[in-house]
């Protein structure tokens, strides 16, 4: 419901310039859902990879909301794509890869967004060699809780 003695455009000026005193807040908050007016939650969003890897997002970077669900899709790949290289590179065999996406709802405009993910695998190596064995043993102090965690 928007006040009757003023304009949709005028709403949306005085929503951007944070004059939003004589407005009814439930419609800012719908103008910001639709991207007519800029949600500052979602402006400074920060997303930064939180494992020991050589992935992207390794400092903290700004993703629109658009785009969130694709570029984090496309980081929790590059963990799921080092997992088979590594087992690639040791005579090994990557078992099982899952990635879990996870989305939240900005508390200021109520939009969803993907609020980061986290890949889980496992890498079964040929133990018939002692060597390997032994490989297994050495690399799991890496790799152990090696999880990835998005803060929003």
């Amino acid at each position: 419901m928007q006040p009757v003695n003023m304009s949709r455009n005028e709403m949306i000026q005085a929503a951007r310039s944070g004059n939003t005193a004589g407005l009814d807040q439930s419609y800012v908050r719908q103008l910001k859902k639709q991207g007519a007016v800029q949600c500052q939650t979602c402006a400074n969003r920060k997303y930064q990879d939180g494992s020991d890897e050589n992935v992207s997002f390794k400092s903290a970077a700004h993703i629109s909301v658009q785009a969130s669900a694709s570029r984090v899709r496309a980081h929790e790949a590059e963990h799921v794509s080092n997992a088979y290289t590594k087992a690639a590179q040791s005579d090994g065999k990557v078992v099982c890869a899952s990635v879990r996406i996870q989305t939240a709802i900005c508390p200021e405009c109520g939009r969803v967004y993907t609020a980061g993910g986290v890949t889980n695998t496992t890498i079964k190596y040929n133990e018939s060699n002692p060597y390997m064995s032994a490989k297994k043993t050495t690399d799991y102090p890496d790799i152990a809780g090696a999880n990835v965690d998005y803060e929003a």
